[in-house]
């Protein structure tokens, strides 16, 4: 049974997983660290952790399960700094958006019946803005939690039991889980995720460099702006490690739609046009 959890990252993720703990039942305690002390006030004010740690390693050694919710990089360091002081009466699991990487250095260092396990994971879930205070018990409701996990590890009977239990968590959370190769879920997600992002972001700054002077601007955009523009908020900071660590499978997406892009202005007066509106319906009616 899982009483006690630490949660490295008290932005959107972190806090939101902490308050979605506490109103599915979750009665043990949650520790929070934050590299921002702001961050960490906010999740405790909130309610979302019970204390705060000035001491993560400790917060880390004391805990059963630690859930990373930090950028990727920032994940994989901790990682590397975990592996060395837990052993096999814990559970290391994180939200990241990639997990090629992040999959590659749990086989590395965790996973043995002596270490730590982890558990690498991914909430489809967030909004364009990050900070505790933006948070939601129910952001997970009814969202997909993805899990990259090898099956062919060997783990403690204690560990599997944490990863049992973590699992069973996150469907009281309201997620459903799925679980993919790494390979294949960077695939997916730079197609699902990352290209929108890539595609919102890039209408934004055109739209900037166009018209962002425009004082009508706001009321001739009407809805059609403001949805296609909304990811277009999202900060560069939440996206750096993203473009660093799919940057593979997000050029191949975007090549592809450079592509569909230029097929359209080529048929901007032929029946390709039609074609094109028609695959678009049957991909949002299915």
């Amino acid at each position: 049974m899982i009483e006690r959890i630490a949660i490295f990252g008290t932005g959107l993720l972190g806090t939101s997983v902490g308050l979605a703990l506490r109103a599915a039942g979750f009665r043990g305690a949650i520790t929070g660290w934050n590299r921002s002390a702001e961050g960490a006030q906010q999740a405790l004010a909130m309610g979302a952790i019970d204390s705060i740690s000035t001491d993560p390693l400790q917060a880390a050694r004391e805990a059963q399960v630690i859930l990373l919710a930090v950028p990727i990089y920032a994940t994989l360091d901790w990682m590397e700094r975990l592996s060395g002081v837990l052993g096999s009466e814990h559970l290391v699991t994180d939200v990241g958006s990639t997990k090629g990487q992040i999959s590659a250095a749990a086989a590395r260092l965790f996973n043995t019946p002596e270490r730590a396990s982890f558990l690498p994971g991914h909430p489809m879930a967030g909004k364009e803005r990050g900070g505790a205070a933006l948070a939601d018990a129910n952001l997970f409701r009814g969202a997909v939690w993805l899990f990259t996990d090898d099956p062919d590890v060997q783990r403690s009977p204690h560990s599997a039991e944490l990863v049992k239990g973590w699992r069973e968590w996150v469907a009281a959370m309201g997620s459903k889980a799925i679980d993919l190769d790494p390979a294949r879920h960077d695939e997916l997600v730079s197609w699902v995720s990352h290209l929108p992002q890539f595609v919102a972001t890039a209408l934004s700054a055109l739209l900037e460099d166009e018209v962002g002077d425009a004082p009508e601007l706001k009321d001739v955009g009407g809805r059609a702006l403001r949805e296609m523009t909304r990811l277009g908020a999202s900060p560069y900071s939440m996206w750096r490690d993203i473009a660093l660590t799919n940057t593979e499978a997000v050029q191949a997406a975007l090549f592809a739609l450079e592509q569909r892009l230029a097929h359209l202005r080529e048929n901007l007066r032929t029946p390709e046009l039609r074609d094109e509106f028609d695959r678009a319906n049957r991909f949002r009616s299915e």
